[in-house]
């Protein structure tokens, strides 16, 4: 697959690293539709990519919006053939916490944005991916999903945020065996600690102690490297069914 020639739909796109997938696609010669929920920051960003960019105000947990927006991506696009799965929430608080066990309803909201969320661009995309042409190697589409290393190694307080990104990991092997009639690949990409909107929020020195934790390089991990890994996947034939850590080979501790 050719990124010059790609239709992506990336959720999350507006910022961090969704947007810089957009920036790699849009360099290449592609087209992008941001999905996201923040409407200001998602229409900003369309506009500094280009006339190949455009934006839907999307509730990735709603089935029916998602659906929706699928529509209006693929006439904008003319077809899609990658969907990036960046939108996410990271609440988190100990389960056994100072006022109490921590409400379900907070663990479930991180599974809806997280994990449903990821399933509903997936399949929605999917189902368009399904009708386009096949290429050489009889591909028509591939979905790279948005895990973390914390659904290997999740922290104290994690609990709802690594079971979030452990499902994405855990559904994507079914999701790639069933879509393979389809000449579809679906991958998943496992970041460590990036420089993303939040963590640029914190402190310097914090974000340097962050950074001096990645064995290395002893840095956080920035977007376009993000980016990089997207463009790789999309590219290779050869990669499905497979979880990429890009991390620096850090191993988090407990906490």
């Amino acid at each position: 697959m050719d990124l010059a020639t790609a239709k992506a739909v990336i959720s999350g796109g507006a910022s961090g690293l969704g947007y810089a997938t957009a920036e790699r696609i849009i360099g290449a010669g592609g087209h992008v539709v941001l999905l996201d929920v923040n409407e200001k920051q998602a229409k900003a960003s369309a506009a500094e990519l280009g006339e190949h960019a455009s934006f839907i105000v999307t509730d990735v947990s709603n089935e029916d919006n998602v659906r929706a927006a699928m529509q209006a991506a693929n006439e904008f696009m003319g077809g899609i053939t990658l969907a990036v799965n960046c939108a996410g929430i990271a609440t988190a608080g100990r389960t056994l916490g100072r006022d109490g066990p921590w409400p379900a309803k907070l663990f479930s909201r991180v599974l809806e944005v997280n994990l449903v969320g990821s399933y509903n661009v997936t399949k929605e995309a999917a189902a368009f991916m399904q009708l386009n042409d096949a290429n050489e190697n009889g591909e028509r589409g591939v979905v790279i999903s948005t895990a973390s290393i914390a659904a290997f190694e999740g922290q104290i307080g994690q609990a709802a945020y690594s079971a979030s990104k452990g499902g994405i990991v855990g559904m994507m092997l079914p999701l790639a065996r069933e879509f393979a009639q389809f000449g579809i690949r679906v991958n998943t990409i496992a970041p460590g600690i990036f420089k993303t909107p939040m963590v640029a929020g914190m402190p310097e020195d914090v974000q340097e102690s962050l950074g001096k934790q990645v064995p290395f390089p002893p840095r956080l991990g920035r977007p376009d490297e993000y980016a990089d890994t997207a463009a790789y996947i999309y590219g290779n034939a050869f990669v499905n069914g497979e979880t990429i850590r890009v991390d620096g080979a850090i191993r988090m501790q407990a906490k």
